[in-house]
């Protein structure tokens, strides 16, 4: 029960629709599978062993362990851990979980005889690094050419996006983020990042709390 379990966890990923069912019952076979609380640090690197990790249910921050700053967000179908397949050196960063989660891990050595099998799937985690070094490269370039007023707003659309549902005409996703994370992700200061939220719904734009955050027309939005 517990491998069918696994089975169905992995058919959500993207990454593993091109392998059979009988290659993915030899995965779960490899994977540790466990439920994750919020709160809970994720270690990249378990007993001198690289960890990289699938994440089912949930969203984590990755956290980087020299500054300890929020590096990126990391939504449920998507992996972690994952720059030690191209990396010899170690990966010291850790992940926190936002929610409560599931997730499921396997060690690297483990990984990469299964990339060794499927050559197709080792592509597909280099266009998805791709795409993760290209969102690097759009921060790297709005601190040259944006402020940071405008940096902040236009992270919380692309969050909004990212992470929300559509709610009549409002798109609405869980506010898992703290001042501090955003200041990390958008290179401001928590008091710049409490100013510009707070003048943001003073003047209508998004709605938070405690438990959400919204706004409208976030597609069209000139935020």
């Amino acid at each position: 029960m517990k491998h069918i379990a696994k089975f169905w966890f992995l058919e959500d990923f993207n990454l593993m629709k091109k392998m059979d069912r009988m290659k993915l019952m030899q995965l779960c076979e490899v994977l540790e599978m466990t439920s994750i609380q919020k709160g809970d640090e994720l270690h990249f690197n378990k007993e001198d062993k690289q960890v990289i990790f699938f994440l089912k249910e949930g969203s984590v921050k990755v956290v980087s362990s020299e500054s300890n700053l929020t590096k990126h967000i990391i939504k449920k179908g998507n992996i972690f851990g994952e720059l030690s397949l191209f990396d010899d050196k170690p990966d010291a960063d850790k992940a926190v979980a936002l929610e409560d989660g599931v997730i499921c891990f396997i060690k690297e050595e483990q990984m990469q005889q299964i990339l060794e099998q499927f050559p197709s799937l080792k592509n597909d985690l280099l266009k998805f690094n791709g795409l993760r070094i290209r969102k690097l490269e759009r921060r790297l370039s709005d601190l040259l050419y944006k402020d940071s007023k405008t940096r902040i707003k236009e992270y919380i659309v692309d969050y909004i996006n990212d992470f929300g549902t559509t709610v009549h005409d409002t798109m609405q996703a869980k506010n898992l983020l703290s001042h501090a994370d955003i200041a990390s992700l958008t290179n401001t200061s928590r008091q710049t990042v409490s100013n510009v939220l707070s003048n943001l719904r003073k003047e209508g734009v998004i709605q938070y709390d405690s438990r959400t955050i919204e706004i409208r027309n976030t597609k069209t939005s000139n935020v």
